[in-house]
C-alpha cells in the first residue's frame, strides 16, 4: 500500500477513545472485599436479614400493614388476639396483638426503625469522638496522650451500661423540663459517650505506627499542620479497624438501648422500640399471651445476630493475616 493510501485509511480510522476510570461502586464489586462477601454464605445470608430489617424498619410507615400508635385506629375489641395459626387468630393480625389491640407485626417494625435510629446515631457519636480523641492521643503524645488514656482506662472498668445509666440519669435530671423533647438525644449521647473508649483506644495504637512511617515524616519536612496530617494522611489509614469495630457496636448499641428501655428509663412509651414492646409484654408473658414478648425479643435477636455476623465476617476480611 502507497503511502498516501495509509495515511487516508490514518485519517479515516475511528479514533481510540480511552477507557474510563470505573466509578465508586464499579470500584468496589472489584474489590477484595466484595469477593470475599460473595465467597461467604454466612455473610451473604446475614447481609440479606439485616437489609430486610433495615428496609422493614425504616420504611415502617409504607410497609406496616397497621399504624399500631394512632389511637383513633386501635380498637379494645381487638386485644389479645393471637398470632397465626393458633385458634381465634386473624390474618389481618398475622402475629397477633397486644393489650390495647395494637397489631404486634406493625409495631415491631416501628420499634425497629427507633433501634436501629438509636443504634446508627450513638454509634456515629461514640465514632466520631474516639476517632478525635484517638489521633490527638496517638500523634500528640507526651502528657496529653497519658492523660485521655487513662480517662479511657478508668472507663472501659465500668460496664458500659451502667455509663449510659448514669448519663442518662443526669441529664436527663439536669434537661428536666426539656425532658419528653430531647428524650431521644439523651439516650443518644448515654449510649454513645459509653462507647467511644474503644475508638480512641483502637486508633491511637494505629495512630502510633502510622506517625513514624516515611510517609508522615516526608509531609512534617515539606511543612504540612498537625491537623492536616492527621485528616488527610493518617485517618484513612487508621479506618479498616474503626470500621469492624463499628459495625460490632452497633449491635452492642442496639442491645444497650432495649436494656434501657426494658428497664422504664430508655425511650418513653410514645417512641417505643424493641425494648420497651418487650418490657410492654412481659406482664402477660405468663398469663398465655407469649406472643406480645416473644415476637419483639425475637425480632431484636435476629437484627443483633445478623449484625454481629457481618462484624465477624468484615473482620476477617479486613485482617491481611487471613487473605
Amino acid at each position: 500500500m502507497s503511502a498516501p493510501a495509509q495515511n487516508a485509511s490514518t485519517r479515516h480510522a475511528p479514533a481510540q477513545i480511552p477507557a474510563r476510570a470505573p466509578g465508586p461502586i464499579g470500584r468496589f464489586l472489584d474489590s477484595d472485599l466484595w469477593y470475599n462477601f460473595r465467597r461467604s454464605p454466612t455473610a451473604m445470608i446475614a447481609g440479606a436479614v439485616a437489609l430486610v430489617c433495615v428496609i422493614g424498619s425504616l420504611f415502617a410507615s409504607w410497609l406496616a400493614p397497621h399504624d399500631p400508635f394512632n389511637l383513633a385506629s386501635l380498637s379494645l375489641s381487638n386485644s389479645f388476639i393471637p398470632p397465626v395459626p393458633l385458634k381465634g387468630s386473624q390474618w389481618t393480625f398475622p402475629l397477633g396483638t397486644d393489650d390495647q389491640g395494637r397489631d404486634m407485626l406493625s409495631a415491631i417494625m416501628y420499634g425497629g426503625r427507633i433501634s436501629l435510629i438509636v443504634g446508627f446515631s450513638s454509634v456515629l457519636f461514640a465514632t466520631v469522638v474516639g476517632i478525635g480523641i484517638g489521633l490527638i492521643s496517638g500523634y500528640g503524645g507526651g502528657t496529653l496522650d497519658a492523660v485521655l488514656m487513662r480517662i479511657a482506662d478508668v472507663q472501659l472498668t465500668f460496664p458500659a451500661i451502667l455509663i449510659a445509666l448514669v448519663v442518662d440519669g443526669i441529664v436527663s435530671a439536669a434537661l428536666h423540663q426539656l425532658h419528653e423533647v430531647t428524650e431521644i438525644y439523651v439516650i443518644i449521647f448515654a449510649i454513645g459517650i459509653s462507647n467511644w473508649p474503644q475508638f480512641a483506644r483502637t486508633v491511637r495504637g494505629s495512630t502510633l505506627v502510622e506517625r513514624n512511617k516515611e510517609y508522615v515524616m516526608a509531609a512534617r519536612v515539606i511543612g504540612i499542620s498537625g491537623p492536616r496530617i492527621m485528616l488527610t494522611h493518617i485517618l484513612p489509614n487508621v479506618l479498616g479497624p474503626v470500621l469492624v469495630i463499628a459495625t460490632i457496636n452497633l449491635a452492642v448499641a442496639i442491645v444497650t438501648e432495649a436494656t434501657l428501655s426494658f428497664l422504664g428509663v430508655g425511650l418513653p412509651p410514645t417512641d417505643p422500640s424493641l425494648g420497651t414492646l418487650i418490657n410492654n409484654g412481659n406482664s402477660y408473658l405468663f398469663s398465655g399471651q407469649w406472643w406480645i414478648t416473644v415476637f419483639p425479643g425475637a425480632a431484636l435477636v435476629i437484627m443483633v445476630l445478623s449484625i454481629n455476623l457481618l462484624g465477624d465476617w468484615l473482620r476477617d476480611a479486613l485482617n491481611p493475616r487471613l487473605n
